[in-house]
């Protein structure tokens, strides 16, 4: 058998024909930047979602920059946020002009250590970003009395987890701002790279206008912006795609809660945060001996990934802002994450569940 890590045939085979409706009709208008397709795609994400508005950006990464922007950070700010999670986090709190501040993570969730949050405050701190790893949230309830206890931004990384819902409440409703991603491999995915942020009409109109040059109106640039608006093509993929996505989070729940009662007594599985549903993004597990147990995986026609490899505080291009953060780096070491996509057959999926238990035993 072998089974790929993700399958993004299989997806757009199951909405095939809105979406290729969505692409034709796009060309047809010949409308492909701004416009009314971005109005409606910025108006049915913040219905969605549950809030005020919703800017639409080039990629998830612009998202968190204009994000950033929008809230005044810059030169002499720090960003609290975690090293364990995709580049872009880190990368966008330095484009921005400011400094990151590592707060290490919770080894049984992955998630940021909220209780190591306070001890990084300073004077200089003006937002907390925090990532909603693997498609779960920390305890938003806490992060929240933090920030308002220090007069900080709320911002929240959730590249990974639409469709969650944190005590009855959708993410994206949940902070200040949140930044989305529908990078192709997500679980809402375009065909390309794409993002939004929501938040709150006065915010996010400080977004739109980082996103557009700095613009204010077609001839009046009132600050310095950037050029990370949305294609009009990848706006409508990803609305041809969205009533489908509360069937496709039901079927990567099952089959997650699947492996969790299958592998439990095998490898180490991360928890879920209290109240949350989970989006699984990704599904991961912990070995000690990961890259064995990867190299048996594959050998058995399983392709496995990680998230991540190398911590943001480790990577070389961040030197200047390293500090070490001891359980990010081991659970960096032991992470693997499993195939876990919509349209995974009971076959496969009790095959995978079969095979890890096999390969976790020849592992010790």
């Amino acid at each position: 058998m072998n089974i790929p890590f993700v399958n993004l045939k299989e997806q757009y085979n199951r909405c095939k024909d809105s979406i290729d409706a969505a692409i034709a009709s796009t060309i047809e208008r010949s409308s492909f930047i701004t416009g009314p397709d971005v109005l409606q795609f910025e108006n049915t994400i913040a219905s969605w979602v549950g809030s005020e508005a919703c800017a639409s950006t080039g990629s998830g990464t612009t998202a968190l920059l204009c994000a950033l922007k929008a809230v005044g950070i810059g030169r002499g700010d720090e960003v609290i946020t975690t090293p364990h999670t995709f580049v872009a986090t880190t990368e966008s709190i330095i484009n921005a002009g400011a400094t990151p501040i590592f707060a290490d993570i919770d080894s049984t969730t992955g998630l940021i250590d909220i209780d190591q949050i306070g001890e990084k405050i300073t004077k200089n701190t003006k937002a907390i970003l925090f990532v909603d790893i693997y498609g779960q949230c920390p305890n938003i309830t806490k992060i929240r009395k933090i920030c308002s206890l220090n007069n900080l931004y709320m911002i929240e990384d959730a590249a990974q987890s639409f469709g969650n819902i944190f005590d009855n409440k959708k993410v994206g409703s949940l902070s200040d701002l949140t930044c989305f991603s529908f990078n192709p491999v997500k679980n809402l995915g375009a065909m390309g790279d794409a993002g939004c942020v929501t938040g709150s009409n006065e915010l996010i109109q400080k977004v739109k206008e980082y996103r557009d040059h700095g613009r204010t109106s077609r001839y009046q640039i009132e600050k310095v912006g950037y050029n990370a608006r949305i294609d009009n093509l990848q706006a409508n993929i990803v609305l041809a795609k969205l009533p489908h996505l509360d069937g496709w989070l039901q079927e990567k729940r099952e089959i997650c809660r699947y492996f969790n009662d299958s592998l439990k007594n095998h490898v180490e599985i991360l928890e879920t945060e209290v109240n949350n549903s989970h989006s699984y993004y990704v599904y991961v597990i912990k070995s000690k001996n990961r890259d064995k147990l990867k190299h048996l995986l594959n050998e058995n026609g399983i392709q496995t990934n990680i998230h991540y490899a190398v911590p943001c505080n480790m990577h070389p291009a961040f030197k200047k802002y390293h500090t070490r953060c001891e359980i990010t780096e081991t659970l960096c070491d032991k992470i693997l994450s499993l195939p876990c996509w919509t349209g995974l057959s009971d076959t496969e999926i009790e095959y995978i569940a079969e095979t890890a238990k096999k390969a976790a035993a020849q592992c010790g």
